[in-house]
């Protein structure tokens, strides 16, 4: 296979005629529909735990244009547990730093990333078929590990019939159409998501009264690597606001806002967008238009993401406006999320009832992102004058008033939410930082030798830091292992102390596969940290 740094588009997973053709419906414990990039993570995750899974994509590979390009620190550290983490890194166009402009007039610049001791980036901008690229090849490598994981390009679903013990699927091909059987199965297939039309189940919310148009230039530039932000930018045909990206291999996305009554068709006309484009590089500016796209912001989500033994993941449960890079990362949580939920209970080591935690913890994640996604594009399109007036205020505010910039809003970017007073939560009987609550994502930090979520290998954790950790079991079958550190040789930077002792003098945490904090103590026992487990994994509620 070729090398997925040097390629956006390729036949990732071609076509075979399927065995199943003719025979009787095989059952697989997880098939997932759609291989983008969150039914990429899933597949990959459970396959590295050992649960088989069948991937069923219409197409054959990674699609043409950049599409998502923002990938998140959270996100990075998820694909670095699972192995292609650093490939990506080493690939994209890493940036911290963001500007905001207002015309020709800086308004305020952030810096995403202000503290060391993180092993990733706060973003990279990496195109999505890279993306995908990098993880089909990691799923190859897995295969040949021995996990259990298929990937049949070409094979569209075109009627699924659920059951209580599992779901029927009609599958069509080249060669004709069969049936499988799935205990499980994952729709990941997008906004639009066929498995969702097939059940009839409703996709609410809110569309946007604005078109953003999308230009990915390919051009030799001297632009910083940065995220540059306009209001009401000051070249010509720029619309109410522009934004400029970097990406790989000389290409640079470029959105307009455009407005609402807008001509489509005029709008995507090659001259029609190298006048905008020309606007704001300067005349004469060289390049070449890879790819272009009018989209239209929507934010919108399923009522609940599990419907008995079907699950929506990713695009296919909630959509995002792009701005704050919150569509593609959300649907990789999404994807953390579950892929150790559903091995424990296709194992038979956790009750079923721990998938409903899934729909209740990512729709809190939905609705965080929704509600910080509409709260930008209002600020974006103002709805009527005197909105814009404030608006404007602000801006103008926050050029030399720092009290004002966090009310600047071009895009509030991704983290990772914290499932604060959800039901898998256990005890937080420690006076410890904000940041390592109990719901919380763990936060790396730099050990003596490498780094803190290098050592969470995706099963359970108890963490001891400058304690001893009581002797354990696994119970109800359930991994875990035991982690202990001292600040005093495991800590030179002193930053395991800041984020995860505070004021306290030990600590025990007791971390989920997905690397959130199930519990945590200034002392525990083993009856506590068991039933801690026991909530973690849905056998107490």
């Amino acid at each position: 296979m070729a090398d997925p740094s040097t390629r956006t588009t390729a036949t990732l997973y071609p076509y075979e005629k399927p065995s199943a053709l003719g025979a009787p419906p095989r059952t697989h414990p997880v098939v997932i529909v759609g291989a983008g990039p969150v039914g990429l993570v899933l597949a990959l995750d459970l396959g590295r735990k050992g649960t088989p899974v069948l991937i069923l994509d219409d197409q054959e590979g990674a699609g043409q244009g950049s599409r998502a390009i923002c990938f998140a620190k959270r996100t990075l550290e998820i694909c670095d547990r699972l192995g292609p983490g650093q490939a990506m890194v080493d690939k994209g166009v890493v940036w911290n730093l963001g500007k905001v402009f207002h015309g020709h007039d800086k308004v305020f610049e952030f810096n995403l990333q202000p503290e060391d001791g993180h092993k990733n980036p706060a973003f990279i901008n990496l195109q999505q078929p890279y993306f995908e690229a990098f993880l089909v090849d990691a799923i190859r490598q897995a295969q040949k590990d021995g996990a259990p994981i298929e990937i049949r390009g070409r094979n569209t679903v075109t009627g699924i019939t659920p059951d209580p013990d599992g779901v029927t699927a009609q599958i069509d091909t080249p060669d004709g159409a069969y049936a499988l059987r799935a205990d499980w199965l994952v729709a990941c297939d997008g906004a639009r998501s066929p498995v969702r039309k097939m059940m009839g189940l409703g996709f609410e919310g809110r569309v946007f009264e604005d078109n953003f148009l999308i230009a990915d230039v390919r051009m030799t530039a001297d632009f910083p690597t940065e995220r540059w932000f306009w209001f009401e930018p000051p070249f010509k045909g720029g619309g109410a606001s522009a934004l400029l990206h970097k990406q790989p291999d000389n290409i640079w996305r470029i959105d307009f806002q455009l407005g609402w009554d807008i001509d489509r068709k005029a709008e995507l006309q090659e001259d029609n967008i190298r006048r905008r484009v020309d606007a704001m590089l300067g005349q004469g500016a060289s390049y070449d238009l890879e790819w272009t796209s009018i989209y239209t912001f929507q934010c919108r989500r399923m009522e609940k993401f599990r419907h008995d033994r079907v699950i929506f993941a990713g695009d296919s449960a909630h959509q995002v406006s792009p701005f704050g890079a919150r569509g593609a990362n959300s649907g990789v949580q999404d994807a953390d999320n579950l892929a150790w939920k559903l091995d424990l209970v296709t194992k038979g080591l956790a009750p079923e009832t721990l998938l409903d935690s899934y729909c209740e913890e990512r729709v809190h994640g939905a609705d965080e992102n929704i509600l910080n996604s509409t709260r930008s594009t209002d600020f974006l399109t103002p709805k009527s004058d005197i909105s814009k007036v404030f608006r404007n205020a602000v801006l103008e505010l926050a050029k030399t008033h720092a009290f004002a910039r966090p009310l600047v809003n071009s895009g509030r970017l991704s983290v990772p939410c914290a499932y604060d007073g959800l039901s898998l939560n256990g005890p937080d009987s420690l006076n410890g930082p904000r940041c390592t609550r109990v719901g919380a994502p763990c936060p790396d930090a730099p050990l003596a030798e490498g780094f803190l979520l290098d050592r969470l290998n995706g099963t359970f954790t108890l963490l001891a830091i400058d304690t001893e950790a009581p002797a354990l079991e696994a119970a109800d079958g359930i991994p875990i292992q035991t982690l202990t550190l001292s600040t005093a040789t495991d800590d030179p930077s002193g930053a395991l102390r800041q984020r995860y002792l505070g004021k306290a003098t030990a600590a025990l945490y007791l971390i989920r596969p997905d690397q959130h904090v199930a519990a945590r103590w200034s002392g525990a026992t083993q009856g506590d940290i068991t039933s801690a487990l026991r909530k973690a994994t849905g056998y107490e509620t």
